[in-house]
């Protein structure tokens, strides 16, 4: 068993070995609170859902933080006299919280506010600016890349060729590259978005929150680091080059996801093409988001259309279709079945997190399992079926699990039900009475509106058409 993932800053596959082989620290960055979630923030959460999910299955525990920017300049730009930032950014958490939740993806251990950590940043300043890799100016404080010099280690980037630092007025910088620890109090801002300081009040730069966060809930040295692939530069080199110049080893590991795209354009507002995460799921079930935003391989560009769900939508239709009709026909002792989790299964997973080979084996198990269904194979049939529910189970993708069986749906299933039943009977009636063509009728509208019968020596049962 050995876990490979490809590490940003080593431009390479490594294997995977964690400090602590019963507990894997993680950290993600997570949202800034100024707006409500698009659907590339549940792609890149989603990501590393799944990556949890999975070096849970491997190792024993994973300590997962996600932290949540709440002070930055967009919060302040998008907070209002009705409105203070405080405000904005909590109500825009609690967006995010519902979004990510209703996708199934799982609570992280600890999920850090950036304006609770104020101490252990300020802190982290005052040892960069000791060690000679900060210095404060005009009440700002900043980073000195030129003094660490392996700065633009993670891009692979020399410092001659990166742009200016946009962070912070640069009133003060010595070099326009060089990037705000600290942003001394302006005139106009909110007075209870100030923080009192050794170099004056203000507020963190973005960049020094995730690694005092980091330090204070991992320690100096912790596993794997993830984010979107945006976040590369200047982000997470600055990270990067601020923890390593203030002693700690920080992150072993790098793991970015890519981008999503529309109609093959990056998503962003300005281009007038950002979808909202609340618009697709008040469309969409959001077990079919889930799987249509976990279908493509979490590096590469996921490239969203109607049909991305619509695919998602009818591969979930058969796998539920052949749950059903596996449960129904084996009956409840089939569970009891012992099926080891399938060795491509677990191969695709180990390879950088190979969801989409996972996924295109669960379908054939699918498949193998409605063909032992046909042979009256039950022995195979069921463990198809306990394979299918073990590897869905591990992407939060089991149709079957009550997490995705809302009262609203299960309503709707029982009154579908109840109508279907009561053609079957109409059906039955009329073939006792050797009423070929009304048997026929009733078979015959119901399979107008995608529902399918199966006769079996018991009982009639239904399905939707999977096709």
């Amino acid at each position: 068993m050995t876990v490979r993932l490809y590490d940003t800053k080593a431009q390479a596959l490594r294997d995977f070995v964690p400090l602590d082989p019963q507990n894997v620290t993680m950290y993600v960055c997570g949202p800034t609170v100024q707006s409500g979630p698009g659907i590339h923030h549940l792609r890149a959460a989603l990501a590393f859902d799944l990556l949890r999910r999975w070096l849970e299955h491997r190792f024993e525990r994973v300590t997962f933080v996600r932290n949540v920017t709440d002070i930055d300049d967009k919060v302040l730009a998008n907070s209002t006299e009705r409105e203070p930032w405080w405000a904005l950014a909590y109500r825009m958490e609690r967006e995010f919280t519902q979004a990510y939740s209703a996708i199934g993806i799982l609570p992280p251990t600890y999920e850090p506010r950036a304006t609770a950590s104020i101490p252990q940043m300020q802190e982290l300043i005052a040892r960069l600016i000791e060690g000679g890799h900060a210095y404060a100016a005009a009440g700002d404080v900043y980073f000195d890349v030129r003094s660490w010099s392996e700065y633009g280690a993670l891009t692979h980037q020399s410092i001659d060729a990166m742009e200016p630092a946009g962070d912070a007025d640069p009133r003060g910088k010595r070099d326009p590259r060089d990037f705000a620890l600290w942003k001394g109090a302006k005139e106009g801002e909110p007075a209870d978005a100030v923080w009192s300081s050794p170099w004056g009040p203000g507020r963190p730069g973005w960049h020094i929150e995730c690694s005092a966060m980091a330090r204070r809930y991992l320690g100096a040295q912790f596993d794997l680091h993830g984010g979107g692939l945006d976040l590369r530069f200047p982000h997470h080199e600055n990270e990067l080059a601020q923890s390593t110049a203030a002693g700690d080893g920080f992150a072993r590991y790098w793991v970015h996801n890519g981008l999503v795209t529309v109609g093959d354009q990056k998503m962003s507002k300005s281009l007038g093409n950002f979808v909202l995460a609340r618009d697709v799921l008040a469309e969409r079930d959001p077990l079919v988001v889930r799987y249509a935003l976990a279908a493509a391989h979490y590096r590469s560009s996921l490239d969203l259309a109607p049909s991305s769900f619509d695919e998602a939508e009818a591969a979930l239709d058969r796998i539920r279709t052949f749950q059903v009709r596996a449960a129904r026909t084996l009956g409840q002792d089939a569970w009891l079945t012992v099926a080891d989790l399938p060795d491509g299964f677990a191969a695709a997973m180990d390879d950088d997190l190979g969801v989409p080979q996972a996924l295109a084996l669960i379908h054939e198990q699918v498949r193998a399992g409605n063909a032992a269904l046909d042979a009256g194979d039950r022995g195979a049939a069921a463990r198809a079926a306990v394979g299918v529910g073990r590897m869905t189970g591990i992407l939060g993708l089991n149709p079957e699990d009550p997490f995705w069986r809302t009262d609203g749906a299960g309503a709707e299933t029982a009154a579908l039900d109840a109508l279907v039943q009561t053609m079957i009977a109409q059906r039955a009636q009329a073939r006792a009475e050797r009423d070929w063509a009304a048997a026929d009728r009733v078979r015959d509208a119901l399979a107008a509106a995608g529902i399918v019968l199966e006769d079996t020596p018991d009982a009639t049962h239904w399905s939707l058409d999977d096709g």
